[in-house]
């Protein structure tokens, strides 16, 4: 029996392109943080197979998203990443790992793409990728031509490549973690002691240096233990995570919070003087005020209680 020659060009096209698949896999694997690792599969993957537009989505409740949210430095990551509603995404993908592909009412899928993207969009592939068992997003591939990712062509080289996405995402994501516990504090998310020192010494230093201002807050929760003992251990876990919340949602880019230890926080506010440092302060009172957390269906507030030094009190001659 003589095998048709297209079925030759079908084996020998498959071959090139898993060679390709297995090259990216290689690259990405050595990389060891979210930046360098989506930034390399959307360079390598839009250059190996000349497509014209590649990105990511993550959804927004993922245990990814605070890591991404904290890159600022990436124009391509910015460009090339969309965050998206769960259960959204999720009506359209039916929790499915299997590649979805479109070519027709393609607006449904507006949502799915970057902030700002003016992609000419014929035809979309979306295969969701996923970090120990549960979806976190998908990687993205479209293109002018209809043809490029109708329905019903052969999507098992993309699910291939949708796998090992996701096994590298693992590994990138259990370094990451290890990275940020060093860093912060697992509860609040902030800053730890240790790294709120070494800043404090640093802005301390340049504050005498060039004779800046420089004000450090120190807070911590009124009647902690009482939130304790009359909403429980978790309450009191929400209550340091709204105070941290608050804390950081008012302070400027410049302005640094820390998780001291306990109920404790400490705010760097370097070029900034007692009297604004009262103003911040009063305005994180304020906003806890209005907003309060609710336990079993009734209500408690986080109260604060703080003081605060200025480099040019007298006696400030260390950091400490």
């Amino acid at each position: 029996m003589t095998i048709p020659q297209s079925v030759f060009e079908r084996l020998k096209n498959n071959e090139i392109v898993a060679r390709k698949f297995h090259e990216i896999e290689i690259s990405l694997l050595t990389i060891l943080n979210f930046q360098d690792f989506i930034e390399k599969l959307l360079t390598e993957i839009s250059s190996k197979f000349a497509i014209p537009h590649t990105w990511i989505c993550v959804i927004e409740e993922s245990r990814i998203t605070k890591y991404l949210h904290n890159i600022k430095n990436s124009a391509l990551l910015k460009a090339s990443t969309a965050f998206v509603d769960k259960s959204k995404f999720s009506a359209i993908t039916r929790n499915r790992l299997k590649p979805l592909l479109a070519n027709k009412n393609l607006e449904q899928f507006d949502f799915l793409l970057p902030e700002a993207s003016d992609y000419k969009i014929g035809s979309i592939a979306i295969a969701p990728i996923t970090l120990d068992g549960e979806i976190v997003g998908s990687f993205n591939q479209a293109d002018q031509n209809i043809n490029r990712f109708r329905p019903g062509i052969d999507t098992s080289l993309l699910e291939q490549l949708a796998l090992k996405v996701s096994l590298c995402l693992s590994n990138v994501t259990a370094h990451e973690q290890l990275k940020f516990l060093a860093f912060h504090d697992p509860l609040t998310g902030l800053l730890n002691r240790g790294v709120m020192e070494r800043i404090l010494a640093r802005e301390f230093m340049r504050s005498k240096r060039y004779h800046i201002d420089l004000t450090v807050l120190f807070l911590d929760l009124d009647d902690f233990k009482s939130i304790n003992d009359n909403f429980g251990h978790d309450n009191g876990d929400a209550a340091l995570c709204h105070t941290a919340d608050c804390l950081t949602s008012l302070k400027r880019d410049s302005d640094i919070v820390a998780r001291f230890a306990g109920d404790e926080f400490v705010v760097i506010l370097p070029s900034t003087g007692k009297k604004q440092a009262e103003n911040y302060i009063t305005r994180v009172k304020t906003k806890l005020l209005n907003k309060p957390l609710t336990a079993e269906g009734r209500q408690f507030y986080v109260k604060l209680s703080h003081g605060l030094a200025s480099v040019f009190e007298p006696g400030m001659d260390s950091a400490q």
